[in-house]
């Protein structure tokens, strides 16, 4: 049986807006239920960077000091009562946090939480397995569910975006691709993306119209929020649909709720928790097997740097300098997950 220490390194901040610091505190111990997990590694996600903002969370992630972190990688080493965590020990999983966090050298987390890895699945890959993966696989099933042919994808240089620009050419549904940077555009076209538009070009908006006309987009997919949710909803046709899984502006979302009325269009809100939470235990695991079948083609994620808990802030200020770049993991165990 592995030897666990009392105490554990782990990234903290005191307040919204802190600066990241590493302070040493008890490792915690698995109640009923649930595992502790000795980390690999952990990504640094958008919705990381909103929570280090201020962005409200749970209760028990409202306590302070707070160890940030949604989800992670590592292996079982220790359950609390219940058969399901004890079959999990010694398995390498992939897991979502349900309190504290995973940006430490150990974690806990209820059992049901956790993905146990295929043999090909590395600690690297499994550590951005759930929140990207997850989602693109979740929009592009209410895609094919609500036999939408064409759909328009924003942020689409994101981890998500990327994704669903692979599963949009192997699943035969088109894709409007709309970055915010002119940058970004070339990278998506070597990704294979056929149509791509640059939200800050002064013909944008009629471009991205006339190709919504030619593919019938009915479907658009908005991970950005503020007054792009307004040209989102003038472009779409007649009875579309404007699904909103993100909020990178920063900003409310405003729109014309005649122009709703009128062309019959409703928006909609994706919550990757109250997805599963309504596909059940079975619709998830079949969710999971898919996904850990995908993860080295169209549920791919590319990994820019890899760096220690020592240097949590400088892995956030690199990932925030450059979000499309490729995930930046805070890695807990080096010789699971190397640097680099």
């Amino acid at each position: 049986m592995e030897i666990r220490p009392e105490r554990m390194n782990a990234v903290q901040f005191d307040e919204a807006g802190a600066s990241l610091v590493v302070r040493p505190r008890p490792v915690p111990r698995p109640g009923p239920g649930e595992v502790l997990i000795r980390m690999a590694a952990a990504p640094i996600n958008p919705s990381d960077l909103r929570f280090l903002a201020g962005a409200p969370a749970s209760a028990a992630r409202n306590v302070s000091p707070v160890v940030p972190g949604l989800e992670g990688s590592g292996t079982v080493v220790a359950a609390g009562p219940g058969l399901v965590p004890r079959l999990l020990v010694g398995r390498r999983v992939a897991f979502a946090s349900a309190q504290g966090g995973t940006w430490a050298e150990y974690a806990v987390t209820p059992a049901m939480r956790c993905i146990p890895l295929r043999r090909a699945v590395s600690l690297e890959q499994a550590a951005t397995l759930i929140v990207n993966p997850l989602t693109a696989l979740a929009l592009f099933d209410l895609a094919q569910r609500g036999r939408h042919v064409a759909i328009v994808s924003t942020a689409a240089a994101s981890a998500v975006g990327q994704m669903i620009v692979r599963l949009g050419r192997t699943r035969g549904i088109t894709v409007v691709n709309v970055v915010r940077r002119p940058e970004h555009v070339g990278m998506l076209r070597a990704l294979g993306a056929e149509h791509v538009l640059a939200g800050g070009d002064s013909d944008f908006v009629p471009r991205l119209r006339a190709l919504v006309l030619r593919f019938n987009a009915t479907l658009f997919l908005d991970a950005v929020g503020g007054t792009e949710t307004q040209t989102l909803v003038e472009v779409a046709p007649f009875g579309s649909t404007v699904l909103a899984y993100g909020a990178l502006a920063g900003e409310t979302s405003a729109f014309n709720t005649r122009t709703l009325i009128v062309g019959d269009k409703r928006i909609v809100g994706f919550y990757l928790g109250t997805w599963l939470m309504r596909r059940g235990r079975l619709g998830t695991l079949r969710d999971i097997v898919r996904v850990q079948r995908l993860v080295g083609t169209d549920l791919q994620t590319s990994v820019r740097r890899r760096l220690p808990l020592a240097r949590a802030q400088d892995a956030v200020d690199l990932y925030r300098a450059g979000m499309t770049g490729g995930k930046v993991l805070l890695v807990a165990d080096p010789g699971q997950v190397p640097l680099g």
